[in-house]
């Protein structure tokens, strides 16, 4: 079975297997993990911050940081295409209490200034007021494409300019700076806060880490705990994360094996393929005349495993887990569907 269904379904190296069993350990909600500690810290400073929380999740790190951010009630500019719209089981309105204030941000996935700048409400007696601007690189839903430092530092500082905080949502954000070969600093510079997940394509079995000025954190690890999110003897997850950072400059593997999946689907007329700029790549199934859902069912059916992203959108995603034979297997067995089906 060739598993293109997420990077999120990587399994764990030896040597993280062995570093679970042996790293240090201690009480991490009394900030006495050694090993958690290490990981935020590396983390906050790769991305040009003071300070690093270590979370179960992508999701509970957004979470989180909208909820540090705002105040109830008050609204959330995001594109609305976003994961933390789209995918996070409505915890916007559950745990914080806020409004989203979508914005269709087009191909490009960030709000242009104009549009933060029109969407922006100020509070008074009939307004909520914003709370926060949101962004996310890569942008999962959009295809995974790597946004420049350029958009989002003009997207924050518009937001700035308005007095709103802004959290970048970068569960992939290395995948970004890999195909745009540039530090993840330099995606982060303007914003307040970001999320960046180890469980994806960096191949850690769980984990991911809020980063922010020291105060935003302090204040984020007091709704870790009320979301459930204190951890006690963290390390023996915290040190395969660790190890998953090394991973990092193998990011590009994938994304060619993206674009050369992509390639060959395209050359099926009946699919209609959006070239990846990262590891996600988006199959258009309208011509074939099957739902997104019919299709992969087919590919199952042929040991290829995808996601369906829409009516007639079906997503493949490369990993760690990954390599060339498997994606010349997976090219092969979906083009034999329409084979067959000309014959």
């Amino acid at each position: 079975m060739v598993d293109l269904r997420s990077d999120t379904v990587t399994t764990p190296s030896e040597q993280m297997r062995e570093t679970a069993r042996s790293a240090p350990v201690g009480d991490d909600v009394y900030k006495e993990d050694p090993t958690v500690e290490k990981l935020e810290s590396r983390l906050a400073t790769r991305l040009g911050f003071e300070a690093g929380l270590f979370v179960p999740s992508g999701t509970m790190g957004n979470q989180i940081a909208v909820r540090t951010h705002t105040d109830r009630g008050q609204e959330v500019i995001l594109d609305d295409k976003c994961h933390i719209y789209e995918w996070e089981v409505g915890g916007l309105a559950q745990l914080s209490e806020v409004q989203p204030r979508p914005i269709d941000s087009h191909e490009r996935g960030i709000p242009a200034p104009e549009q933060i700048t029109e969407a922006y409400q100020e509070e008074s007696l009939h307004k909520p007021g914003t709370g926060l601007l949101s962004l996310e690189n890569t942008h999962n839903s959009r295809g995974g494409i790597a946004i420049s430092p350029d958009r989002i530092n003009a997207a924050a500082e518009t937001a700035h300019d308005l007095g709103i905080p802004v959290h970048l949502d970068g569960a992939r954000i290395f995948n970004a700076a890999v195909a745009q070969n540039i530090p993840a600093s330099k995606l982060t510079a303007k914003v307040d806060s970001a999320s960046v997940c180890l469980s994806k394509g960096l191949g850690a079995p769980v984990g991911s880490v809020l980063v922010g000025n020291t105060e935003f954190i302090e204040a984020a690890r007091r709704h870790r705990k009320l979301l459930g999110g204190g951890m006690r003897q963290a390390g023996i997850i915290a040190g395969p994360a660790l190890i998953a950072l090394e991973n990092i400059d193998r990011l590009h593997e994938d994304h060619k094996n993206a674009t050369h999946l992509a390639e060959a689907l395209a050359e099926v007329p009946e699919l209609d393929v959006t070239y990846p700029e990262t590891n996600i790549v988006l199959v258009d199934t309208t011509d074939t005349g099957m739902t997104a859902a019919e299709f992969l069912e087919l590919c199952d059916d042929e040991g290829v495993l995808g996601t369906e992203y829409g009516t007639y959108t079906a997503r493949f995603c490369t990993h760690l887990d990954i390599d060339r034979s498997d994606i010349e297997t997976a090219i092969n067995r979906i083009s034999s569907l329409f084979v067959s089906t000309a014959v």
